[in-house]
C-alpha cells in the first residue's frame, strides 16, 4: 500500500502526528509520501520516513497562489499512485478534495481535522463544507468536532486517535524554592488563551508564598502578553520555546490549559503523564482526555473561575494529591502511538477495500 498525507503549515501537533504517522506506515512496509511547505520538513523531517514533497500549501487565503498549489498537488497525487490520501487540517484537506474532483486518479481521501473553528469563521466553514461532502472519511479530535462535520454532511465520520509522543515522566522535582509553580505550556496565540491567565494570575497574588507563573512556548502574541503582564503587575516569565517539558512538568504545582478552543492537545496528555495536577479550560477535547476526576475543568474565558481553581489547587493539599493520582490514571488508559498506527491503517484498509468492492 502507498499512502500520501497532505499537510499545510504547522509548528506543533498537527505536524508530530503526520510525523509519527508516517514513521509508523514505513515501520510496517507502508509507503508514505507527504505533500506539504518546505519549512515542515526542515521541522519535522517527514523525510527521514517517508518521500517528501514541497507543495506550497499557505496558511491564509490567497487566490492565485492557492490555485497553483492545488494544481500542483493534483499533479503529484497523480504521478505517485498513492492507495489512499490522508490530508490533515480543513485547509489542507479541502485543497486535496478539490485536486481529487478533476483528477483521473481518485483514491479514497481520509482528512483529519485537528481543531475548531474560530469563531464566526466563513472562510473556514466552506473549507468545512468541501470536506464534509467530498472526504470519503473525516477524522475527528474531539466530540464536538464530529458532530459538526456530520452536521455538514460527511459520509463517514470516525474518531481520531492523536496520541502524544513517548513521555518519560521524571520525579517531582520538589526545590528548595518555596513559591509554587504554575505553570502553562503552548504556542502564544489568542487560541491558547494566555490573556485570560494572566488576568486570573492577577487575582492570586495575594497568596503566600506567591506562586510563579511560567509560559513556556512562543509565538506572535509574545509582545502583546508581556506587556498585558506588567500592565497588570504579574510577575509572569516568559519562558520561550523548551525541550524540557518534562523537567517543566515535573517542577510545577499545577498545570493550566486555559485555551478559548482546542482539539485533543498533546501538551495535556503530557500532564497527565507527569501527573501533575491539572486545571483547564471545557472546550475541545480536554473533558475527553481528563474526565471529570483528572483536571478541574472551568469554561473558557473566565479569569475568575480560572483564578479559583488554581487557588484551590495551591491551597488544599488533598485536592492536589487526589487529582496527580487520577492524572496518572487517565494516562495509562490514553492509547499510545502503535495503537493510533493500527488505527490508521486500518481506516485505509476498510476505504480500499469498500472502492474495490465498487
Amino acid at each position: 500500500m502507498k499512502v500520501g498525507f497532505v499537510i499545510g503549515t504547522s509548528e506543533g501537533g498537527t505536524g508530530r502526528h503526520v510525523k509519527m504517522l508516517a514513521a509508523g506506515c514505513a515501520a510496517r512496509g507502508v509507503t508514505g509520501y507527504v505533500f506539504g511547505p518546505a519549512p515542515t520538513d526542515r521541522d519535522f523531517r517527514f523525510s527521514d520516513s517517508a518521500v517528501f514533497v514541497s507543495v506550497d500549501l499557505a496558511d491564509r487565503p490567497r487566490p492565485v497562489h492557492d490555485l497553483r498549489a492545488i494544481a500542483r498537488l493534483r499533479r503529484l497525487l497523480r504521478s505517485t499512485g498513492a492507495d489512499v490520501i490522508h490530508a490533515h487540517g480543513l485547509r489542507a484537506g479541502a485543497f486535496t478534495a478539490i485536486a481529487l474532483a478533476v483528477s483521473r486518479h481518485r483514491p479514497p481521501l481520509v482528512v483529519t481535522v485537528h481543531n475548531a473553528p474560530v469563531a464566526g469563521g466563513a472562510i473556514y466553514r466552506v473549507l468545512e463544507l468541501i470536506v464534509a461532502r467530498r472526504a470519503d472519511s473525516v477524522l475527528c479530535v474531539s466530540a464536538d468536532l464530529e458532530e459538526r462535520m456530520r452536521s455538514a454532511g460527511a459520509r463517514r465520520v470516525c474518531p481520531a486517535i492523536v496520541p502524544a509522543p513517548p513521555f518519560h515522566a521524571i520525579a517531582r522535582n520538589v526545590s528548595a524554592e518555596t513559591s509554587p509553580v504554575v505553570l502553562a505550556v503552548g504556542r502564544l496565540a489568542t487560541q491558547k488563551g494566555f490573556a485570560v491567565l494572566l488576568r486570573a494570575a492577577a487575582q492570586w497574588r495575594d497568596l503566600e508564598p506567591g506562586p510563579r507563573l511560567v509560559i513556556a512556548g512562543r509565538g506572535p502574541l509574545e509582545a502583546e502578553l508581556k506587556a498585558q503582564a506588567a500592565s497588570l503587575g504579574v510577575a509572569a516569565e516568559f519562558a520561550g520555546q523548551r525541550s524540557d517539558v518534562p523537567e517543566l512538568l515535573a517542577a510545577a504545582d499545577v498545570f493550566v490549559l486555559p485555551s478559548l478552543w482546542e482539539g485533543q492537545p498533546l501538551i495535556l496528555q503530557q500532564a497527565l503523564h507527569a501527573g501533575v495536577p491539572i486545571v483547564a479550560t471545557r472546550v475541545g477535547g480536554n473533558p475527553a482526555l481528563t474526565g471529570e476526576d483528572a483536571a478541574l475543568l472551568v469554561p473558557p474565558g473566565d479569569p475568575a473561575r480560572l483564578a479559583g481553581a488554581v487557588r484551590a489547587v495551591l491551597t488544599d493539599p488533598a485536592l492536589a494529591g487526589r487529582l496527580r493520582k487520577a492524572a496518572l490514571d487517565r494516562a495509562r488508559a490514553l492509547p499510545d502511538e502503535a495503537a493510533a498506527v493500527s488505527a490508521a491503517l486500518s481506516e485505509y484498509g476498510h476505504l480500499a477495500a469498500a472502492l474495490a468492492a465498487g
